[in-house]
């Protein structure tokens, strides 16, 4: 890069490039989706044998090969697009630099030196003062462009008033052609990456090398794209922003930045969906070079909706990927339905121990999308989402008590602030005037859905909420939830233990006593001098010791207080609580199997039921149950 190639460079060509890579891109979507919607079903459903298994092997293949060409030549069209964008501000310096110093006569040199003429009168000798020639302060490795600054290598500021305005114009066309030899080094080497390799295999090491490559695409092309995204704006004002771009500036946003437009709270679900169907293939390749277990264990749900994607159920309503991440526990936020287009959207908030990982993807997954098929039955147009966009403690349900609740809390309040966010953006998006909103939170779940809702506002958008299984809420009263009391629905199985668990006094109480009573024990044991004395009087005084302190510690509590606060399933809270089955009682290795039931239609019908009604707007209809 020198003044002349600065000079001559022309950006259009650089964006007709990047056109023809876009069409490139485009028809290998296209490919990609005929070949896996139409030739596909077609062998599968009129074929059979080692013929057919053979011809789909070769077209996943060459679907692979359509897809990877879709997204590196998306790259390489953002690139260019970039390059074309950012070389175009200081080829517009050079060239103004260059019309002043036609204007005053001034002749600039190939290097980006500027001659001045003659001018002044030298006050000893009464002689005009001779011309000369400067470079700009960035040619003489002065650093960057600081207008009117450039050192005088005389050592003496000049006379000739020609000088100072000389050094002005070399100082602009230096600068500018710095910047210009930085920005073509930068988008050289970003473009340099964008190879494919020898062959047609594409695997998860070639994802992982399009992860990379995409990562650079977003480096060089941060001040031409990324900083042009609203990241701290609401999610209606992404709306809108999105809504401004003309189709070319989606696409290009979409190839550059998927993990940002992807889960970026206010972009229209189909777009997020699209950019995460590319994210999740980059982050598979990403990790799959990775021998950790937290990888590993991240890999297998990634793995597993990947899978799903590719081969939807087709019973179920169409999965939409709104969010995927490998931050913290794992990020996932997946639709059944189009939450965009329909009327009835609900987002489920998992808790305990949820992570990205294989049980998530099948467990999860499946709660949304029964609650999503048993939602249409009464109205249609109704989408469920499941909603991992937060770090949930990780330890069973049964563990609750053993743990400290501040530090619990505060995975509930920031999970709380994520949350309300995503509901906002359902909201901006939505394509209905009349949209109806559930927000659902199960186990710990329920406890950040709690959060959420005693924001000042509320939930945005949210008319009613469903609690199950909840451990408490950290509200006193369903009215504190911002929907109306008659809004808050509550469903607490009988033989589910953790919308039993001990408040504070109780399970101190119950710590005490077991510590005093087992040590008590035990000494009692040991003195009736039998060998299994001090076990046998430990464990026995461990038990009575605990009934004893936590009957103690329940005498002295608010018989409606549970571990977060007021117990959602009792009168004294107010909420709607609805039939749910007894559930399993506990085992020895499950000891809270009724805790998992109450979306699934095989094993708690009257629950799945219910929340199908509520979701489905149709809350009138459900079946009530006492409160506690």
């Amino acid at each position: 890069m020198d003044l002349k190639t600065l000079k001559a460079i022309k950006p259009s060509e650089y964006t007709e490039a990047a056109d023809g890579y876009r069409a490139v891109s485009d028809m290998a979507a296209a490919a990609k989706n005929r070949i896996d919607k139409q030739i596909t079903k077609v062998i599968q459903g009129a074929n059979e044998g080692e013929a057919a298994k053979a011809a789909l092997t070769q077209l996943k293949k060459l679907s692979e090969n359509f897809h990877y060409t879709q997204v590196e030549c998306g790259l390489v069209s953002g690139a260019l697009n970039g390059f074309s964008s950012d070389i175009a501000s200081p080829r517009r310096r050079l060239l103004e630099a260059l019309e002043d110093a036609d204007a005053l006569a001034y002749t600039v040199n190939a290097d980006g030196s500027v001659v001045y003429p003659p001018g002044g009168k030298n006050e000893l000798t009464d002689d005009e003062i001779p011309g000369g020639r400067i470079a700009g302060s960035a040619a003489r490795g002065g650093g960057m462009y600081t207008p009117g600054l450039g050192p005088d290598t005389s050592g003496l500021h000049s006379p000739n008033p020609h000088r100072a305005k000389a050094e002005y114009l070399a100082d602009r066309i230096a600068h500018a052609v710095q910047e210009a030899t930085e920005i073509d080094d930068r988008y050289s080497k970003t473009l340099e990456k964008l190879k494919a390799a020898p062959g047609l295999s594409v695997s998860t090491k070639t994802w992982a090398n399009v992860a990379s490559d995409a990562d650079a695409v977003g480096s060089a092309a941060s001040e031409y794209l990324r900083d042009n995204i609203p990241l701290d704006k609401s999610p209606s004002e992404r709306k809108k922003w999105w809504d401004s771009l003309t189709q070319e500036q989606r696409e290009e946003y979409l190839a550059v930045y998927p993990g940002v437009i992807g889960n970026l709270d206010g972009v229209p679900a189909a777009a997020r969906d699209e950019a995460n169907r590319e994210n999740i293939q980059l982050l598979i390749g990403k990790l799959s070079g990775r021998d950790d277990e937290e990888s590993k264990t991240m890999l297998d749900g990634l793995k597993s909706i990947d899978h799903q994607l590719r081969h939807p159920d087709p019973d179920s309503p169409p999965m939409y990927l709104l969010g995927i991440g490998d931050e913290g526990n794992g990020r996932a936020i997946v639709s059944y339905g189009n939450p965009d287009a329909s009327k009835n959207v609900s987002a489920y908030v998992p808790g305990l121990g949820t992570a990205l990982d294989g049980d998530f993807a099948k467990n999860d997954l499946k709660r949304a999308k029964d609650t999503a098929i048993d939602a249409q039955k009464y109205d249609p147009s109704s989408a469920s989402i499941v909603w991992l966009g937060y770090d949930a403690p990780q330890l069973p349900a049964s563990e609750l008590r053993h743990n400290a609740d501040v530090a619990l809390m505060n995975n509930a309040k920031v999970g709380a602030t994520a949350y309300n966010a995503f509901m906002a953006g359902i909201s901006a998006t939505n394509e209905h005037d009349d949209l109806h909103t559930t927000a659902i939170g199960h186990s710990y779940g329920s406890l950040t859905v709690g959060q959420a809702a005693q924001r000042d506002g509320g939930i945005p958008g949210a008319d009613d909420i469903i609690l199950v299984g909840s451990p408490g809420t950290g509200a006193d009263k369903a009215g504190d939830l911002n929907v109306g009391k008659d809004h808050v629905f509550v469903g607490a199985a009988a033989n589910d233990p953790v919308t039993m668990l001990p408040n504070h006094r109780e399970a101190g109480g119950l710590a005490v006593g077991s510590y005093v009573g087992g040590v008590t024990g035990a000494l009692l044991g040991n003195q009736s001098g039998l060998f299994l004395g001090p076990l046998t009087g430990g464990v026995a005084g461990a038990v009575v010791g605990g009934s004893v302190g936590h009957t103690v510690g329940d005498s002295t509590s608010d018989p409606d207080e549970i571990w977060f606060g007021t117990d959602p399933a009792s009168k004294d809270f107010g909420a709607r609580r609805f039939l749910v089955g007894p559930g399993p009682l506990p085992e020895a290795n499950d000891p809270a199997p009724a805790h998992s039931n109450y979306f699934n239609p095989e094993k708690d019908l009257e629950s799945a039921t219910n929340i199908a009604k509520i979701v489905s707007g149709e809350s009138d209809r459900i079946n009530l149950e006492r409160w506690r």
